[in-house]
């Protein structure tokens, strides 16, 4: 009988005990496996310690926060040394609510907590019942009652004073709640058996993204009116609104179209075995798996015109990004605009962020029940 003394088939480190102090193994595995690999840690770290210094010393230890009212003098006594963060304080109200009203500006804050806990049931895979389309329907009516107002002792507010975070959070949430059901029928239609349905999704599809939003938001604020009948107009932002909503629409239905062509053929014949009606098949089998297998993508167009919001600005509406633009108008502020855009890209890097880790959860949650 012949002794084992090796194991070809795997690695002589492999086998060897896992000892001595895990975050050493660590950066050994992956930092410093091997000497180029080494070389371009150590030039990294450096670049990277000297960033976080700098921004330190600039953003934190020589900043300043706080001035007399409208006063920058000791802002701009510290340009060039630390950051002047008293800007904050100074016009955030003007930046997150733009000119709404300012003794009013609790109804568009209430209305940006009411947006935010929609979001947070929302992503609770317990809550996804009926009741909460429901819900969804009364907290958006009572956004609508605190923003225009005119009812229940409110003052009206037109839509002409509305800007800031409360645009932006509209846009992008109707755009998408009605985008994403758009978006499924054009896909569907794209592979309907009727020639003139898919024939009339794929012009609507190739039309839309041929053509940049912003040609889209300018079509709907000029061109648009045009067309209406005399004496008959429509609020820039529901023109603005629906050209979100084809615009997403547009885009959604080809990341839908190529998660219904990843559902296995056999699956659409299962559902007709079953006697399934055209409709029960789609909503029961084939697009919860069609949609798990294009979570990344989606989210991913859900991020992408979270941001393309701020191209409202177009045609004049004060979204987040333009009421900071406006904000940094004022001469005594106006060398301060590094500061403002940070804390602006700090609110869209919130809900980006947190819904980049949302599709994390769903994905790993899609793959464990699959």
């Amino acid at each position: 009988m012949t002794a084992v003394t090796d194991m070809p088939d795997v690695p002589r480190a492999a086998r060897r005990p896992q000892m001595g102090n895990p975050v050493l193994r660590w950066l050994r595995t992956n930092l410093f496996s091997s000497i180029p690999n080494g070389i371009l840690s150590v030039v990294l770290l450096a670049v990277l310690a000297k960033g976080v210094i700098g921004f330190v010393q600039w953003g934190i230890a020589n900043a300043v926060w706080l001035t007399p009212a409208n006063d920058s003098s000791a802002c701009r006594a510290a340009r060039g040394l630390g950051a002047c963060w008293a800007i904050i304080p100074e016009k955030y109200r003007f930046i997150l609510f733009g000119t709404y009203p300012f003794d009013e500006q609790w109804r568009p804050a209430l209305s940006v907590m009411l947006f935010i806990g929609l979001f947070y049931l929302s992503s609770r895979r317990a809550l996804w019942r009926r009741e909460l389309v429901y819900l969804w329907i009364a907290v958006l009516g009572l956004i609508s009652v605190l923003m225009w107002g005119g009812v229940l002792g409110l003052s009206f507010v037109s839509q002409d004073r509305w800007g800031g975070l409360p645009v932006t959070l509209i846009l992008a949430t109707f755009g998408l709640a009605f985008g994403f059901p758009l978006g499924i029928l054009v896909a569907l239609g794209r592979r309907s058996n009727l020639p003139a349905i898919r024939s009339l999704s794929v012009v609507y599809v190739e039309l839309i993204r041929g053509v940049p939003l912003v040609s889209l938001l300018f079509m709907a604020s000029v061109m648009f009116p045009l067309f209406m009948p005399s004496g008959f107009n429509i609020d820039k932002l529901l023109r603005a609104q629906i050209a979100i909503i084809l615009f997403a629409g547009a885009y959604l239905a080809e990341v839908i179209r190529g998660g219904l062509q990843a559902v296995p053929r056999g699956q659409y014949e299962a559902a007709d075995a079953l006697g399934l009606s055209y409709w029960r098949k789609n909503r029961l089998i084939v697009l919860p798996q069609a949609i798990r297998h294009v979570i990344p993508p989606l989210v991913n167009t859900f991020i992408a015109f979270f941001k393309d919001t701020s191209l409202v600005l177009i045609i004049g509406i004060f979204d987040l990004l333009t009421t900071a633009k406006t904000a940094i108008i004022d001469p005594a502020w106006q060398q301060f605009s590094v500061e403002v855009y940070i804390f602006v890209a700090a609110i869209y890097f919130v809900f980006c962020f947190a819904m980049s880790r949302y599709s994390r959860s769903l994905e790993a949650h899609s793959a464990h029940a699959s």
